[in-house]
Formats: C-alpha cells, structure tokens, sequence
C-alpha cells in the first residue's frame, strides 16, 4: 500500500505515509514507556499550569482559591445541567428577553459528571474529575495520533514518529488557554475523542472510529467537523481496491454525523422550536455564523488601533493560526484531519461571538500544530526540548493570566 492510498494523492515531502502492514501502533509508540512519557508531559504542563494559577492569584489577593478558578464561567453551566438537567424551554429575564440557558451544552460532559457524582463525589469535584481524566486520555490519543501518522515519515530514522508523538502532547498541551484542560470545562473531553477517533480512523478500527466520533460529536458543536473527518475517512477506505467488509466504515461514518442533528433536533423538540439551539446560542452569547464577517472586522480593527493588548494578542493568534494552517495543508497531511482542521477553523473563524473565546475554540484544532510536530520530530532533541520549552513558557503563563486577571470569560 503506498502513501496515495491513504491521503488520497501523491505525498508530499514531509506528509505522513500510510500505516505499514502489520507495523502495530503500541509498539510504533513505545508500549508503556512511550504512552507514560506522553502522560508524564501532560502532568508537567498541567503542575506549572497550576502553579502559574496560585502565582498570580497570590499577586492579585482576590480571595479566589485555585479550585474556584478551575469552576468558573462555563463550568457553572455545566454543572447546572449535570445536577438539575436542561431546561424545558425558552428563559427570559425580567424585561422580557431571552436569555442563555443550558440548553446551548451539549449533553455527554454533564452526563458525566452526574455519573461520577452518583458515585458519592460533590459535582463540583466530580467534574474537575472528569476532566482530568479526559486529558489524560488526550495526552495518550495525541501520542498514538502523532506516532501513527509520521511513523513513517520520509527520510526520517525509526523513532520519528515516537519523537512527533511527544511532541504533538507537548506542544498542544502547551498551547495559549490550554488552561482549559484543567478546567471543568469539555474541551480535554472533546480532545481525547476526537483525537482518539482520528487514530482508530487512521489505523482503520472503523467500531471505534465511530464510537468515539459520536461521542466527540455529543460533547461539542465541532463535532460536526470530526464526523465529516471521519466520513472522508470511509470514503477513502471504500476506494482500497483491497477494502473488504465496506459497510463498517460507511456504519462509522454515518453514527458520527448523527450526533449532532440529534442534539440539535432533541432541543428543538423539547422546546418546541426547530431553531431552539441557536435562538438560546444567539441571546446568551451573541453566537451566530456571519461567515467570518466579525471576525474580519475585530482583527483589522484591534491592529489598526492596538487597544488592549489581550485584543492584540488574541488577532495576533488568530492570524498565526491561520499561516500554521496554510503551512500544514501545503505538506498535504492524512486528508481527514486536514478536513477536520479546516472545517473546524471554519466555524470558529465564520462565527460571530466573544473574540477571546476562539482561541480556547481552536485548541483542539490540530491541524494548526502539525508544522510544529514535524519540525520538533527532526530537530535534535535539545533544540526540540528548547523551543517547546520556550513556547510552554508563554502558552501556560498566558492561559493563567486569563483565568486570574482577565475579567471576562473563555
């Protein structure tokens, strides 16, 4: 099998080549050392994340413990519906608008924490719980993911695709608002899904693809880009002229598009309005999809005045976002995560909302972090360590500045 049957033309130098026969992907990532070190990286980002976030709360003597800020903003939403379950309908406030309400989260992370809850666990801790443990899973899922897609990766010695898999963990744990991985926030949940759908795509373990595709797609509105990932996926293994048993990928692809519609459509149902979710998207957060118009405008505008310096900030990693995206494309990665990618970065950027909430929403985006990867998976180790290092600095100070002196919401 040659690289174009899995990326679905010529590879380019530098793009991952397909999975060899038989080459098992535990092995590829170093069994148990190489996954512990993957789980070991995520424990150091998250132990100088939180001592970042007792620093500066030391600093600003506001009286919040580090476990309140590890509860707020989105968090308290998703507790509400974990223990009083979703509204039955529209919430307005007293003048007569509507508001926001919890109707607008999607179900699998709250669900979880009322299942960890039942155990006997205050929801609060419960759902910090769930979330620890889904980085967990996501730090593992970015090493196979990372180990199976440049393990053999042209011109480049057998521990390459070991190498890149750290590095993917590191560099997207790292990353600016990463906070929210430990946070109750479903961002490490929707990670470990989607990232964990991507491998057994990539490695064609089409019953877990699925699996984990619908979940992905339950956890958060982006889901919809995993699923159509995943769908590319099955429609490349249909084109194998050695496929056999076709209808399991087409059966995965098609219990991932699902999940979304169907939230969609229980809400609508539920409050009796088809258009229910973005209604209650719209008047609680301003969330509507005017084709990147906002956007466009809050980036020009913040560089031509420089007012605020996270405004700056935030364009700045917009557009930098952007040209690592242009760069990944251009090496032609596996096709479904390129979709993924795009098509994600398409709903952030297209939709109108809190500026500095799109960094958060482009963390699982890993399309963006994939030039990174493979030029951490070549360098030297201390020039890989070094230049992680550094962004690691920046990205986990800069997610700790947000929680703590930020005045608005993620």
């Amino acid at each position: 099998m040659t690289a174009d049957d899995t990326t679905g033309g010529t590879a380019a130098e530098g793009a991952p080549a397909a999975p060899e026969p038989g080459a098992g992907l535990w092995s590829l990532a170093g069994r148990w050392r190489g996954v512990g070190a993957a789980v070991g990286i995520l424990a150091l980002t998250r132990l100088v994340q939180l001592a970042m976030l007792l620093w500066l709360g030391a600093a600003t003597q506001d009286g919040v413990g580090l476990r309140g800020r590890l509860l707020v903003w989105d968090a308290g939403w998703f507790l509400r519906v974990a223990v009083n379950g979703y509204p039955h309908g529209y919430t307005y406030s007293v003048d007569g608008s509507m508001e926001g309400n919890g109707l607008a989260f999607f179900p699998l992370y709250p669900m979880l924490i009322r299942a960890v809850a039942a155990l006997g666990v205050e929801p609060p801790t419960a759902a910090i719980a769930v979330s620890w443990l889904a980085s967990i899973g996501a730090a593992v899922a970015l090493h196979l993911l990372g180990t199976s897609l440049y393990a053999n990766l042209r011109g480049s010695s057998p521990t390459t695709g070991r190498r890149a898999g750290w590095a993917l963990v590191a560099i997207c744990c790292a990353a600016p608002v990463s906070v929210v991985l430990s946070m109750a926030y479903s961002e490490s949940l929707f990670l470990a899904l989607v990232t964990g759908m991507l491998v057994a795509a990539h490695r064609r373990v089409w019953w877990a693809a699925g699996l984990l595709g619908l979940c992905a797609a339950l956890t958060r509105p982006t889901g919809v880009a995993a699923a159509l990932a995943l769908a590319v996926a099955a429609l490349l293994e249909l084109r194998r002229p050695d496929a056999r048993r076709r209808w399991r990928p087409v059966a995965a692809a098609l219990v991932a598009l699902a999940g979304v519609p169907a939230f969609l459509g229980w809400v609508g149902w539920r409050v009796g309005d088809a258009t229910a979710w973005f209604r209650i998207q719209s008047a609680g957060w301003g969330t509507s999809f005017d084709y990147g118009r906002s956007t466009v405008a809050f980036v020009g505008r913040t560089l031509s005045t420089g007012e605020g310096w996270v405004a700056v900030s935030v364009a700045l990693l917009l557009l930098v976002a952007l040209a690592a995206a242009g760069v990944a494309l251009a090496g032609r990665p596996w096709l479904p995560l390129a979709v993924y990618g795009v098509v994600a970065m398409a709903l952030v950027y297209g939709q109108a909302g809190f500026y500095h909430s799109k960094p958060r929403l482009l963390l699982p985006v890993l399309l963006t972090l994939l030039p990174a990867v493979i030029a951490a998976a070549r360098a030297r180790p201390r020039v890989a360590v070094l230049a992680i290092t550094a962004w690691a600095a920046f990205g986990l100070w800069y997610g700790a500045y947000l929680v703590v002196v930020w005045p608005y919401t993620l």
